[in-house]
Formats: structure tokens, sequence, C-alpha cells
């Protein structure tokens, strides 16, 4: 009997261990290759640092510098990158999220060679950044371009604006679209038709149904593709970098590449203010996540 207690304790135990040991691999990769990075990330943006020596703590310097120090070439590129980081996202994310799902609307009437019309859709999100904006550096050239041939136009897109954030962000637009298209299209197919034959019937309008019925019933897949959407959009990086290079005159030179720039770039690093502007940019993408969610829940109550 004791022996037998004695084994079914044992299958116990390794019962209560097994779940454990499969996410064991998945929290050493998060301490290993993000928690530790960020603490010391936010550690060594109050040092004064080169990446070769020891970092020297100098406190909220290079936060006073960013915030408050006009006469900076730090001020004028955190804010410059900044004011053009949020520009990107308030242009983009709209696209982002009405485009896929107006797609997956029309998509979910079941026309012939849906599933070939949404591969197609899917297929740019498969492709690489670099892939991505090398076809629609060829696309918009002014020479060569596809577009000026077509159109019969003249339009320098990388060295004018608004011509440059255009085509940023139908590169990014066309590149993300058929992620979020994928979440639509399964988030509608579970809606219950008959509320909506219900609604057809009592006389409700085609916008109604969307508003009252749809909108409704895929809230929490529509609240995770913006949230997701502003996160990634807030770190752009490779996009302007390759098409116009943060041209014309710094307008599209992203947060995300002056910090590359500083930490990185040629000449002395300045890893310890790269650091700051780091954190900084993550404490804003934290915080606009959360009054997203919190502003969704609201309307929800």
């Amino acid at each position: 009997m004791k022996e037998r207690d004695q084994h079914n304790k044992n299958g116990l135990n390794r019962f209560r261990i097994t779940p454990y040991l499969f996410i064991a691999p998945h929290v050493l990769i998060f301490i290993a290759f993000f928690l530790i990075p960020m603490i010391y990330g936010i550690y060594a943006s109050f040092t004064k640092w080169d990446l070769f020596g020891s970092p020297n703590w100098v406190g909220a310097s290079n936060y006073q510098t960013i915030f408050f120090n006009k006469e900076s070439t730090f001020y004028r590129q955190f804010w410059n990158g900044l004011k053009n980081t949020v520009t990107f996202v308030l242009i983009c994310v709209p696209f982002q999220i009405s485009l896929p799902l107006i797609i997956a609307v029309l998509l979910d009437k079941r026309p012939k060679g849906r599933n070939i019309f949404q591969g197609i859709f899917y297929m740019p999100t498969l492709f690489s950044i670099t892939s991505v904006t090398l076809t629609w550096l060829f696309v918009f050239n002014r020479t060569l371009g596809l577009f000026n041939h077509l159109f019969g136009t003249d339009i320098n897109w990388y060295g004018e604006q608004p011509y440059a954030w255009m085509t940023i962000v139908i590169a990014t637009v066309w590149w993300g679209i058929g992620g979020n298209l994928i979440i639509y299209v399964a988030a509608l197919a579970g809606i219950d038709k008959t509320i909506i034959e219900a609604a057809s019937l009592d006389g409700a309008t085609g916008w109604k149904k969307f508003v009252n019925i749809t909108l409704p019933q895929i809230q929490f897949p529509l609240t995770y593709t913006i949230v997701v959407s502003v996160i990634a959009q807030f770190n752009i990086y490779g996009q302007p970098l390759m098409i116009t290079g943060g041209g014309p005159s710094e307008s599209t030179h992203v947060l995300l590449m002056y910090i590359r720039n500083l930490a990185f770039g040629t000449g002395k690093s300045v890893a310890g203010m790269a650091s700051a502007m780091s954190t900084v940019l993550g404490l804003i993408i934290g915080i606009v996540s959360v009054v997203q969610i919190m502003m969704i829940r609201k309307q929800e109550a």
C-alpha cells in the first residue's frame, strides 16, 4: 500500500512539473534575449558609454539633454525622429486596419476564387523587407519606374514630399496587409450568420449590420490588430532607410534610424544616449498600447 501511495505521489509530482518543462525553453529565451537586454539597456541610458569601455554613470543627464537642451544635436534628432515616427504611425495604421477589413468583408461573401485572392493578399508577408523595398523602389523610380511610365508623370517619389511618405506607406501596407487579413477572415467566419439574416429581415442596411453586428462580434481581433499594428509601426526602420534614406531633408528620418546611427554608425558610438532614446520610445509604445486597450474596454462596457 505504501509503495502504491509513493508511486502515485511521484506520478502526481511528475504531472505537476510537466507544464513547466514545456514552457521552460520559452521562458529562458525570453529572459536571455529580451528581459536581460532590456534591463541593461535601461541601465545604459543612465550612463555615458561608447560600447567598448565601461559605462560611466551620469544619472538623468541623457534624458535632460533630449528633453530640455534645445542647443544639443541630440535634442533635435530625438524630436525630429519622434515627430516623423508618429507621423508615419498616424498615416499608416488606419490603412493597415481598414483595407484588410474591407477585403475580408468582401471575401466573406464567398466570391469565386476566394482562396486564390486570399493567398495573393497574404503572399507579400512572406517576403523580407529588403525584397519589398527593392520592388517598390523599382515601381516608383523616376526614370525607369512603372508608375511614372504608366501615368505619364515625372514625380520624384523619393526626393519630394508628400511623395516620399506615400511610397513608404504604400510599401508598408502592401507588405503587412496579409497578416491582418487572415485574422479578420477567421473572425468573420466565426460570426453566427443567423443574426445577420435576422437583421436583414428586419430591414437593416448593410452599413448598419456591419456597425451593429459585425464590428462588435470581431472586437477582440480588431483590438489585437490595432495594438500590434501600432507597436510594429512605431518600430519602423527598414522602409525609410532603404526607400528614402531618411530624406528629403530628414523628413522621413525616423527615431530608430537616429538611435541606430548613434549606437552603431560611423564615428564614436554614443550608446548611452541611444539607449535613453530607445527607453523613451519603449515607454511611449507601452503607454499608447495601454491607452488603446483601456479606451476599447471602456467602449465595451
